[in-house]
């Protein structure tokens, strides 16, 4: 077996922190210290809506430490809920510091604005499907002609309603407004904005292109604040310069190793799939951990 099958992968931390479990998601799992809420980031991987096994090795890890750098990078921008990384500083919380390490978040609480904030430089994904159909992205009327994985003169806004069950729903800046107020909706749209440019700049000097991404923001005391997560793989479209291309499906820099081994399988679409094969999983880690190389500069430890 290779150096990396045999790193530890962490599916779940509710064996190790000693605090209520608030939220479990697909990927994250929300604990309530009382002032604060802490943020574990597990190993966990989905594909097509379902959380697949097995865990990837380090695929927390990099979701948490880029999460983390990026907040920092970001705060003179916009300030974020960010308290601390430390698992040291859990004392007695965490029972088993070594395994959390460089997983958690703590965090301040913040009211969450039920709004997923996408942002769009490239028209790919979900939004040259939308294209196709319509001409238009959540009800932006485009130009004719657009080809696939073209860069926009400007970003784009292109909004979703969040769900707690099922998914997200596109919606129109102007359905945004409408529930939210117009105020904090076009402030949630340039803060998004400005955001993203800050981060395609940064991306680019690194040979890296930042097709699109998702944010989400909270509030304090009436304050907009960012949450959750920041410019990672998951929360966000990232290709490799030298891989750009019109009219083609690009490499993404994330879990595309499971996507394309699901679709090259003989699974059916309609039942949990099988276990991912340990080839699968080695690649994705791999590809978790180049991206942080690529963006940090610096070799995962």
């Amino acid at each position: 077996m290779g150096a990396q099958s045999q790193l530890k992968a962490i599916s779940t931390a509710v064996d190790f922190v000693k605090a209520p479990l608030v939220y479990k998601g697909k990927v994250r799992e929300l604990y309530d210290l009382g002032e604060h809420f802490l943020i574990v980031v597990t190993d966990r991987i989905s594909a097509f809506d379902y959380v697949l096994d097995p865990a990837v090795p380090d695929k927390g890890n990099v979701l948490n430490r880029l999460s983390a750098f990026w907040f920092e990078v970001t705060k003179e921008l916009q300030e974020n809920h960010v308290v601390h990384t430390d698992v040291e500083l859990l004392g007695d919380l965490v029972t088993e510091p070594e395994l959390l390490r460089n997983r958690i978040m703590v965090t301040r609480k913040a009211e969450r604005i039920d709004i997923e904030c996408v942002v769009r430089g490239y028209i790919t994904g979900n939004g040259w499907r939308q294209y196709e159909k319509t001409q238009a992205i959540n009800g932006i009327q485009l130009p004719e002609g657009l080809r696939k994985n073209e860069q926009f003169a400007e970003p784009i806004f292109t909004p979703a309603a969040k769900n707690d069950v099922g998914h997200d729903e596109d919606i129109s800046f102007e359905r945004m407004s409408e529930l939210v107020g117009a105020e904090l909706a076009a402030e949630l749209r340039d803060r998004s904005l400005e955001l993203y440019r800050f981060a395609h700049a940064y991306c680019k000097e690194r040979g890296i292109i930042l097709a699109d991404c998702k944010f989400e923001f909270g509030l304090i005391d009436g304050k907009v604040i960012l949450i959750d997560e920041i410019f990672t793989p998951d929360s966000s479209r990232f290709w490799s310069e030298g891989n750009y291309a019109f009219d083609v499906e690009i490499d993404s820099m994330d879990k595309e190793p499971v996507r394309t081994y699901l679709l090259g399988s003989d699974w059916d679409r309609d039942s949990r799939p099988d276990p991912l094969p340990e080839l699968v999983v080695q690649a994705t880690t791999a590809r978790y951990r180049e991206i942080y190389r690529r963006l940090t500069g610096r070799e995962l430890s």
